[in-house]
């Protein structure tokens, strides 16, 4: 080889390692300046912040329940605004109360499912909202907003509701269940995927006793875990990340799920479907928060704001479509033409999302099932006693 190819064989080596380098040193995209469109990997173009926020923040460090913000989204929001996201996760929402109970940790917002929300105030955690920094706050259905969690929203604003009920695949299940009792049929032996939720579990045996699903009777949360050992040989799987994939590839006949995770997986195979119990399924809802001690407070609120306008959380009904409290959302995607995939990567219209969205008893449940069912609420200091029920339960004790 002569010298000239050698020194361009260098050259290129070095261009190589320059960039290499650069890239590991990489910081957030700055935000838009001049027009400029900001695109996501996905190609999808980047909608402009409405109202766009100061922010001098350079990250947003997060702690959210596992595979529910689309990745569009969040990749929007460092585009724009030059913020680096920073996401931890959890599987349920006593993981999560474990975690940022004990302190030491440095989250700006995060979210926090109903009953987890008062004793995280008490112990003064999350941040007083100020309404002011939150135009989004007009977006919302008043039937998620001033609940009995959180009076007036002072420190929680609404992300997604939903429901857990009973899953069955009716290929493999010719005879549904139609209660919460039938899921005790020792035919389902090894044949059921559950969420790892300790009070939507426990409330489903409580239900079973006919004792309500927030009772703190010592007695009767006994009954409850001796009624619980009895359903465990019928659970092959505790998975409260994506449930739906056991159903999907039939590992599972049956089971118990959230909302989306029933829908997606209803959109893959009709024949898995969703019914709601005698007994009343179980309602909930998850919110977000800021922390008390938020360094980046400034990018937390850019963050509720842009990550729920209009032309950003309508990808909730493509990618985990539960109950949307978000209504402008819901308007923005109603008969808008614009060209989208659906959850099977196959192209339609957003207009057509909603439509799929409404039309499903799913994700638009019948309200007399949403009346009958029945919301986990703070317990305080008998909390103890359900986490002492879910551990010899799970542990087999």
């Amino acid at each position: 080889m002569n010298k000239s190819k050698l020194f361009r064989l260098f050259a290129m080596l070095m261009a190589v390692s320059m960039l290499l380098a650069a890239c590991a040193g990489a910081q957030p995209t700055a935000p838009a300046e001049n027009g400029e469109k900001k695109v996501t990997a996905s190609g999808f173009e980047c909608p402009e912040p409405n109202p766009r926020q100061d922010v001098t923040s350079k990250e947003l460090n997060m702690f959210v329940w596992t595979e529910y913000i689309p990745q569009d989204i969040i990749d929007c929001f460092e585009l724009v605004y030059g913020v680096k996201i920073n996401r931890d996760e959890y599987s349920s929402a006593e993981e999560m109360f474990a975690k940022f109970s004990k302190g030491g940790t440095n989250y700006d917002v995060l979210h926090v499912s109903d009953n987890v929300v008062p004793p995280i105030i008490r112990l003064g955690l999350l941040a007083k909202l100020d309404k002011s920094r939150l135009p989004i706050m007009a977006n919302f259905d008043p039937t998620y907003l001033n609940l009995s969690f959180d009076p007036n929203n002072e420190y929680t604003i609404p992300y997604e509701a939903g429901i857990d009920a009973i899953v069955v695949n009716t290929d493999k299940v010719p005879n549904p269940p139609k209660s919460w009792a039938d899921l005790w049929n020792p035919d389902y032996k090894g044949r059921m995927v559950s969420i790892d939720d300790s009070r939507a579990i426990i409330g489903v045996a409580l239900t079973t006793l006919g004792y309500d699903v927030n009772t703190t009777d010592p007695k009767q949360l006994d009954e409850a875990k001796e009624k619980l050992k009895q359903l465990m040989p019928n659970i092959k799987v505790f998975d409260s990340d994506s449930p739906k994939t056991e159903l999907i590839a039939g590992d599972v006949d049956l089971g118990i799920v959230w909302t989306a995770e029933a829908e997606l997986a209803h959109q893959q195979d009709p024949a898995i479907t969703f019914i709601y119990p005698t007994e009343g399924a179980i309602n909930w809802q998850d919110n977000w928060g800021i922390a008390a001690n938020a360094t980046h407070a400034d990018a937390a609120y850019a963050w509720l704001n842009y990550s729920m306008q209009p032309d950003l959380f309508w990808m909730m009904l493509r990618d985990f479509p539960y109950i949307n409290p978000n209504t402008a959302a819901l308007n923005f995607a109603k008969g808008n033409q614009m060209k989208v995939t659906d959850a099977n990567g196959a192209e339609t219209t957003l207009g057509a999302l909603y439509d799929v969205y409404i039309a499903s008893p799913i994700t638009n449940p019948p309200p007399d099932a949403v009346k009958k069912g029945h919301r986990a609420v703070d317990v305080g200091d008998a909390t103890a006693l359900f986490d002492q029920v879910w551990t010899e339960v799970k542990g087999g004790q």
